[in-house]
């Protein structure tokens, strides 16, 4: 069998994209394999989910440095590990366009709209704010410029009359544990 791609997974967070991309690579038919789990939050409680489940971690803070400092530390550790695809999974920072362009057709994250609608935060509650029939979330290439690479599925989830935004995400973040595996997984084997 063809060897898996070694993938690094950034996390700030809970890490429950992380975790179902933990999931999805025990399967003998994934073609990546989790080499490093890494967050600018050391209190991120993903982390230790990704400890527990036998994954290298890394965690470094980025207050007090600037942007590109902080991502020269995250792509050496990247680097170190031999990742060759990065998932952003719940990575809470704007990236530097030298770090982008480092890893440019190797980046995906998931976002929660339907790409090109709604581009960085509370996402639901713009959704439902427009009157959109459907919500739900992308998974797109990683460019320098916010929530705006090539996107490479998409995930729809109707609308409910008397939604929130807390209970659209709910849903959308069920699609997105489906979502995202699958999509890393179809690219990496058309890309690896």
């Amino acid at each position: 069998m063809k060897q898996k791609a070694p993938l690094a997974i950034l996390i700030s967070g809970r890490g429950s994209n992380m975790a179902s991309l933990l999931e999805a690579a025990r399967a003998a038919d994934c073609p990546y394999e989790v080499v490093l789990v890494a967050s600018n939050n050391p209190d991120a409680p993903g982390l230790a989910f990704a400890r527990d489940a036998g994954i290298a971690t890394f965690a470094h803070s980025h207050k007090g440095l600037a942007r590109a400092d902080f991502d020269a530390i995250i792509d050496a550790e990247l680097r170190k590990a031999g990742a060759r695809y990065v998932a952003l999974a719940g990575y809470m920072r704007i990236l530097s366009e030298g770090f982008v362009a480092g890893w440019a057709g190797r980046m995906v994250n998931i976002h929660p709209s339907l790409l090109p609608l709604y581009k960085g935060l509370d996402t639901h509650g713009r959704a439902i704010a427009a009157g959109d029939a459907e919500g739900g979330c992308s998974v797109h290439l990683v460019t320098a410029e916010l929530d705006d690479g090539e996107v490479i599925a998409q995930a729809r989830v109707p609308i409910r009359p008397g939604d929130t935004a807390e209970t659209l995400a709910d849903r959308v973040l069920i699609e997105e544990h489906r979502l995202y595996p699958e999509a890393l997984a179809a690219y990496i084997r058309d890309h690896g």
